[in-house]
């Protein structure tokens, strides 16, 4: 089994409405049969095409049950709930993302952002970091393709008081990290009480091999997957969530030129960490999170100095798991029975009120709130490689808010959970729009005033 990444090139589409099935059959007719999409972006719009990456599972064990359905399944909304203000934020991993695009640095924005709603639902790029995991208190994490399954109506959140973990971790061939994967496991058992009853060492390993695309995403190749998928296998009944940790090939000069100042490179190990998570969730349904080990004793002991503090929380790790088993620790059960939807404590898309991307993000997430007609908030100050212009998507009018920074982003957010007119708190105030009724002919005269 292997998970790898494709560019494809979709015909804009001239008209409006049911955008993702356009894309669904696009995307179908452009893979043979047994290729399976797990992960789905635009990442650059032009006149004519839109130009597409997607990670694609293949070579699918006979052991393993396939998906029950695609990502591009879409259930929509018949009403929106109002009795909470729940908010998505997202930082899509690979993309370079000025805030949120090396280690857990979006976490305070997540801070921010809980602080004015009920409910804030993100995922493990925004809040992990090493050793380090600020999740609020009012704050669901879930995997990538958990979240978008959730805004695009096949997926229910149900959370936990907590969950039984199992750690996979990979082969090494210097012990050394193997027993430190070990020891942060006993760390997070002893110090916040997690309930990991399985840690399994692998015997063979699986291959994650880092990459870059022609957008400049951090992507990858995976090989091998099914060492691992036997295992979840195996002991299914006895865990809730998956960690897992292995190692991720990258040229060596990477592991000291990525923290240099004056080297703007995207985040390499990410990109390929999603395809694996995502792989994971859609085979598995179950919360699942990565954290890349120790390549060597020489990579673990290079002397970096004193490093962007975006990046400063990996320089301080050896292991970089304890913010992944912090987080499965609550991460809430996942549901995909339409039926069970109704439930009192059952997170839907009813319950969505907008979502917060970087400006210029388009992937399913992005597409499915338009279809929802979710409030988007894009934010223009957290850059990325992804060059989208959000307006040309065909936003119904007033569910595009495109905002500098996310201060002014919490006021927006604010103004929504209020239910207040942006245009009424700024100034100069415009003229209140008067139209003239045109009656055609019909229903005009005196016949039709009876």
């Amino acid at each position: 089994m292997k998970v790898i990444e494709k560019e494809i090139q979709i015909p804009r589409k001239k008209s409006p409405g049911d955008i993702l099935t356009y894309f669904e059959e696009n995307v179908t007719d452009a893979l043979p049969p047994g290729e399976i999409p797990v992960r789905f972006v635009i990442t650059r719009t032009e006149d004519d095409f839109f130009f597409c990456e997607l990670a694609v599972l293949s070579e699918i064990s006979s052991s393993i049950s396939l998906p029950r359905s695609s990502i591009f399944d879409f259930r929509r909304r018949n009403h929106e709930s109002i009795e909470t203000f729940n908010v998505i934020f997202i930082v899509p991993t690979g993309v370079g993302a000025e805030i949120g695009g090396h280690s857990g640095d979006a976490a305070p924005v997540a801070r921010l952002l809980a602080a004015c709603c009920d409910t804030l639902i993100t995922h493990p790029n925004v809040v992990n970091a090493a050793d380090i995991n600020e999740l609020p208190e009012n704050a669901l994490c879930i995997e990538g393709s958990v979240l978008t399954g959730l805004l695009m109506g096949t997926i229910g959140l149900q959370p936990v008081r907590a969950n039984r973990l199992i750690l996979i971790i990979d082969k090494h061939l210097d012990p050394t990290f193997v027993d430190m994967a070990v020891n942060a496991a006993s760390a997070a058992r002893a110090a916040f009480g997690l309930n990991c009853p399985l840690v399994v060492k692998q015997q063979e390993s699986f291959l994650m091999k880092s990459q870059y695309a022609n957008s400049g995403r951090a992507v990858g190749i995976i090989q091998g997957l099914e060492t691992l998928c036997d295992v979840l296998l195996e002991h299914r009944a006895h865990y809730d969530a998956a960690a897992l940790t292995s190692l991720i090939q990258v040229p060596e000069h990477f592991h000291s030129e990525y923290f240099k100042s004056e080297i703007e490179m995207v985040n390499p190990w990410g990109g390929v960490e999603a395809m694996l998570t995502h792989a994971i969730s859609l085979l598995f349904n179950i919360p699942t999170a990565h954290a890349p080990m120790m390549t060597s004793k020489e990579i673990q002991n290079l002397k970096l100095g004193i490093v962007d503090p975006r990046k400063s929380s990996e320089t301080i790790s050896s292991t970089y798991l304890y913010s992944v088993l912090k987080g499965l620790h609550r991460s809430p059960r996942i549901v995909r029975d339409p039926p069970a939807f109704g439930q009192v404590g059952l997170l839907t898309v009813s319950q969505i009120s907008c979502l917060v991307i970087p400006d210029g993000c388009v992937g399913l997430p992005t597409l499915a709130a338009i279809e929802q007609g979710i409030p988007v908030i894009a934010v223009k100050e957290n850059r990325t490689k992804m060059k989208n212009h959000l307006p040309s998507l065909g936003f119904p009018s007033g569910k595009l808010f495109i905002v500098e920074n996310y201060l002014e982003a919490v006021g927006i957010v604010n103004a929504l959970k209020a239910g207040i007119s942006i245009d009424s708190v700024r100034r100069p105030l415009a003229h209140t729009n008067v139209h003239p009724a045109f009656l055609s002919e019909a229903c005009s005269g005196e016949d039709n005033l009876r």
